[in-house]
């Protein structure tokens, strides 16, 4: 699939801001899995569930940034620069609030005017799940994904 000028720049964007962010706001101890012993666990477990998003998206994982992956699971958001911001907008919805959340968002709405109603469909299934962008997620690789998003009330 081709990108655009908007999904570049946003992209890029983002791997400058991840630096800093993941610096001064992500300095707690990396997880010290790898994709592979996430796939170890039952297969519908958080553990095997996010060693397969790794896989399926060929991506690695970044230290100290795991549980934003792990976002991607429960809430069943893509990973498209679009999907990106939708992901934010949830977890606006949800209750998360940062710079770095209000920078992406503003950037999201300043080049993505026409999905302000698929935004705010993200934003509104965010406020419906019980606050959990916080969680410990590493504490819960070997729940139940069913049983996460039960507890949660994530759809």
């Amino acid at each position: 699939m081709k990108t655009t000028i908007k999904e570049r720049i946003i992209a890029y964007l983002y791997t400058v801001a991840k630096i800093p962010y993941q610096y001064f706001f992500k300095n707690h101890k990396p997880w010290e899995i790898n994709i592979q012993s996430l796939l170890e666990h039952q297969t519908n477990t958080l553990g095997y569930q996010l060693g397969h998003f790794f896989k399926i998206n060929q991506f690695e994982i970044q230290e100290s940034l795991e549980e934003h992956d792990v976002l991607h699971v429960l809430a069943n958001i893509g990973t498209t620069v679009k999907d990106e911001l939708y992901l934010q907008f949830y977890l606006l919805g949800n209750g998360k609030k940062s710079l770095f959340l209000l920078l992406v968002i503003t950037t999201g709405i300043l080049f993505y005017q026409s999905e302000y109603k698929n935004f705010y469909k993200q934003y509104k299934r965010g406020q419906k799940a019980h606050r959990f962008y916080d969680s410990d997620f590493q504490k819960m690789l070997s729940l139940p994904v069913s049983e996460i998003k039960q507890t949660f009330n994530i759809q």
